[in-house]
C-alpha cells in the first residue's frame, strides 16, 4: 500500500513540475534533436526601434516572426545560431522614399539598399509604377528599350502580381502619384482638369488605394504636377484619406518659395484631414542656407494645431534629380518630344538662357540654385554611348568640348533624350544637420537600387543609395554624437513604420515580422562617393527579412525574400 501511494505522489509530483517548468512558446515536442526554430541571435547589443535604451540579449526567430527578445533558454535548438556579441541587433531600416520599382523589374536583388541594412523600402513620388497607360509607357520607351522592359502591368495590383512571381530582395510598398493619374487622364498639359477629367483622377486614386496603395504622393516641383492647382490635389487626397491612407509631398518648392509651399503643404492636410510627410525635407540655394531652424519651427507649430506633420531627409548636401529639371516648366510642358523640339531650335535657346539665368521665385531655378555648371554633376545616362559623362562635372563637359555650359546642358539632354541623372549641390551641412535631430524626421534615400554588377551596373547614381544609413550611424552617431543611438535606429524603423502605417514592421517584439539588421557600432561606414557612387557600405554583417537570411557574414545571399506590403485601403476590401 505504502508502494501504492509513493508511486502516485511520485507522479503527480511529476505533473505538477511539468505544469510549472516555464518554456518558450511553440516549442517543438517531436524529438530533442529535431530545430525548434529558424534562428537564433545571441548576445547582441538590441536597440529594438522604439527608441528605447538598449541592453544585451538574444533574439529567436521562428518562420517569418520574431518569437522572443531578450534572453533564450540555453541550448534551445535551431537551424543557424549566429553569435552577435559585439554587435548591435537592431530592426531592418526603412528607406521612407526608395524609387526602385522599376530597378527591381530589371534586378531583384536591390543589391546597394540591402547591403546597406534596407529591408523595406516605400516609393512612388508623385509618379507612380501605377496606373499606367499607352501614352506614358510611350513617355519613357528608351528607358524601357535599354533594358528590355515589357511593360505588361496597366494597373497596381497587376503590377503587384509581376513583382511577386519574380521575387523581390526586399520588401516594397508604394504610394500612387497624383502626377501620375494627372498624367495618365490630361497628359502633360498646363491647364485645369475638367469636371470629368477629376471624377476619372478620383477613380484612378480610389483604386489604387483598394490594390493596396498607401496613399497618395505629389511631386509638385516637376512638370505636369507642377500644373495642379491646390484644390486638385485636396480632392484626390480626400480619397486617399477615406480608405485610411496618407499624403506624403516632394512640396512645390524647397527654395524661393518655401514659405508658400509650406503653407500649401498645411492646407493640404487641414482640408483632406490627412497625416502628411515632406520627403526630403531642405532649404534649398545659397540665399536660403540657415532657414532650417525656422522652417522646423513652423512645421512644429502646424503639428501644435492637430496637423499630422512629419518629414525625412537623406544625409547629404547635393539633391540628385534629372538634368532637364534645369529648364523652365514652359520648356517641358507636352512631354518628352516637344521638349526635345524646343531645345533644337536656336531662338527657343536664346530664350532658355535668358530664364535659367535669371533667378525667380516662379520656379525652381536648380541651375542657378546649384552656382551654375560648377554644381551640376553628372549621375547616371541611359544612352550608353554617353557613360564616361558619368561622374563629371557639366563645368568640366563643357570645357572638354569647348562650348557654353548651358549648350552642353541641352546637348546632353538632346543626346539622352531627357533620360539623364544630374546631382546638384546646394544644401548647407548646418540645415541638414538641424532637420536629421528633429524628433519628428525620419530617414530616406531617394534612390534606387542599384548594384556593382549585373543590367545596372553599368549606371551610376547618388551615393545616398548606397550609403545612407551607414553614414548616419558613422558620421552622426559615431563620430560627431549628434543622435545617440536608439534615436538614429528609432528614426530608420519604429517612426518610419508607424508614419505609413506598415503593421508589425519597424520593431524587435515578439510577432512583428523578423527584419533584421545587425551591424558592427564601430566598422559601420558608408563608402559610396559623389564620384565614384557604386561601393558598397562596410560593417553590416547580417540582414534577415522576413526570416531569411539575406546577408550573411557581410556577403550577399541568393535569398529573394522581400514582399508587398499593401496599405490600409487594400485591407479593408479584403475584410469586406
Amino acid at each position: 500500500m505504502k508502494s501504492l501511494i509513493a508511486a502516485a505522489s511520485f507522479a503527480l509530483a511529476l505533473v505538477l513540475l511539468v505544469a510549472s517548468t516555464p518554456m518558450l512558446p511553440n516549442s517543438n515536442a517531436a524529438g530533442v534533436n529535431a530545430p525548434e526554430y529558424d534562428l537564433v541571435i545571441l548576445n547582441g547589443l538590441i536597440v529594438d526601434g522604439t527608441g528605447r535604451p538598449a541592453y544585451t540579449g538574444d533574439v529567436v526567430v521562428r518562420g517569418d516572426r520574431i518569437e522572443l527578445v531578450g534572453k533564450s533558454r540555453p541550448g534551445a535548438h535551431a537551424n543557424r545560431r549566429i553569435d552577435a556579441k559585439g554587435l548591435v541587433i537592431a530592426p531592418g531600416f526603412i528607406d521612407m522614399l526608395g524609387q526602385s520599382e522599376t530597378n527591381l523589374l530589371i534586378d531583384p536583388r536591390a543589391m546597394s539598399k540591402v547591403m546597406q541594412g534596407v529591408t523595406t523600402e516605400v516609393t512612388g513620388e508623385g509618379g507612380s509604377i501605377a496606373p499606367i497607360n499607352e501614352r506614358l509607357i510611350k513617355e519613357d520607351e528608351d528607358f524601357y528599350r535599354r533594358f528590355n522592359l515589357t511593360v505588361d502591368w496597366r494597373t497596381l495590383a497587376d503590377y503587384f502580381r509581376r513583382v511577386e512571381r519574380q521575387g523581390l530582395g526586399l520588401n516594397l510598398a508604394t504610394f500612387v502619384g497624383a502626377t501620375q493619374v494627372r498624367a495618365y487622364v490630361m497628359g502633360y498639359d498646363n491647364r485645369a482638369p475638367t469636371a470629368v477629367e477629376l471624377e476619372e483622377m478620383r477613380r484612378l486614386v480610389a483604386g489604387a488605394m483598394e490594390d493596396g496603395a498607401l496613399g497618395l504622393s505629389t511631386s509638385l516641383q516637376y512638370v505636369p504636377a507642377r500644373f495642379a492647382k491646390t484644390d486638385e490635389i485636396v480632392e484626390l487626397a480626400k480619397v486617399a484619406a477615406r480608405y485610411g491612407g496618407v499624403y506624403a509631398t516632394h512640396q512645390r518648392s524647397e527654395a524661393n518659395a518655401l514659405d508658400s509651399s509650406l503653407a500649401e503643404v498645411f492646407e493640404i492636410a487641414r482640408r483632406a484631414r490627412i497625416p502628411t510627410g515632406i520627403w526630403h525635407l531642405k532649404t534649398a540655394y545659397k540665399k536660403n542656407w540657415g532657414r532650417m531652424p525656422e522652417v522646423l519651427r513652423r512645421i512644429e507649430a502646424a503639428r501644435r494645431e492637430g496637423l499630422k506633420i512629419t518629414a525625412d531627409v537623406y544625409p547629404y548636401t547635393a539633391a540628385s534629380t534629372s538634368l532637364s529639371a534645369c529648364l523652365p516648366p514652359w520648356a517641358l510642358e507636352g512631354g518628352t518630344e516637344r521638349m526635345l523640339a524646343r531645345l533644337g531650335d536656336p531662338e527657343t535657346r536664346a530664350r532658355l538662357k535668358r530664364d535659367i539665368t535669371t533667378d525667380s521665385n516662379e520656379w525652381e531655378n536648380i541651375y542657378l540654385g546649384s552656382g551654375g555648371a560648377e554644381g551640376v554633376l553628372i549621375g547616371s545616362v541611359n544612352n550608353r554611348a554617353l557613360e564616361s559623362s558619368q561622374g563629371q562635372r557639366l563645368s568640366q563637359i563643357a570645357a572638354a568640348q569647348n562650348k557654353d555650359p548651358l549648350d552642353a546642358l541641352f546637348d546632353l539632354i538632346l543626346a539622352d533624350r531627357g533620360q539623364t541623372g544630374a546631382i546638384y549641390f546646394m544644401m548647407s551641412e548646418n540645415d541638414l544637420r538641424a532637420a536629421l535631430a528633429s524628433p519628428y524626421v525620419s530617414i530616406c534615400t531617394d534612390s534606387g537600387a542599384r548594384a556593382t554588377d549585373g543590367p545596372l551596373a553599368g549606371t551610376k547614381s547618388h551615393p545616398r543609395g548606397w550609403g545612407s544609413y551607414p553614414r548616419i550611424l558613422a558620421r552622426y552617431v559615431r563620430d560627431e554624437k549628434l543622435l545617440t543611438l536608439e534615436q538614429a535606429v528609432h528614426k530608420m524603423t519604429g517612426m518610419s513604420a508607424a508614419r505609413v502605417k506598415l503593421r508589425d514592421r519597424g520593431e524587435l517584439r515578439p510577432g512583428a515580422f523578423a527584419d533584421i539588421t545587425i551591424f558592427d557600432p564601430a566598422r559601420v561606414r558608408d563608402r559610396a562617393t559623389f564620384e565614384q557612387p557604386n561601393q558598397y557600405a562596410e560593417g553590416i554583417n547580417y540582414v534577415i527579412i522576413n526570416g531569411q537570411l539575406a546577408v550573411d557574414a557581410g556577403a550577399r545571399t541568393n535569398a529573394l525574400a522581400g514582399r508587398v506590403l499593401r496599405g490600409a485601403g487594400y485591407r479593408a476590401k479584403r475584410e469586406k
